[in-house]
């Protein structure tokens, strides 16, 4: 069999327990364990930081523009996400302020 659709079928099987596992173990009507609830309220957030981290660690701070594209994205990202609420808009946002509009400034 060819490796690259074992390959295929692998990550396909792999992505299906992923989404499908979260229902058997928490079947509706139980109530759902304190870790778990706990993990869903933190997670989003220590996601936010280790983006702002991994984003930032490329930066050339002794540069000639001294960080300033990054700073600027990550400030239009918290800005957007104090506004809205919303992670997935605020991230989406600050990454396409950052790849298309600072970069083609800051060249």
């Amino acid at each position: 069999m060819n490796p690259i659709l074992i390959s295929i079928l692998l990550m396909a099987a792999v992505t299906f327990l992923t989404r499908w596992l979260p229902f058997a173990v928490f079947r509706p009507g139980q109530p759902i364990p304190k870790t778990i609830a706990y993990l869903g309220q933190v997670l989003p957030m220590a996601m936010m930081a280790m983006l702002v981290v991994y984003g930032l660690r490329t930066a050339s701070w002794l540069g000639p523009y001294h960080g300033t594209p990054e700073l600027l994205a990550l400030a239009l990202t918290g800005f957007i996400h104090h506004w809205k609420q919303n992670s997935l808009m605020s991230i989406g946002c600050g990454t396409l302020f950052y790849v298309f509009l600072v970069q083609q400034i800051f060249r």
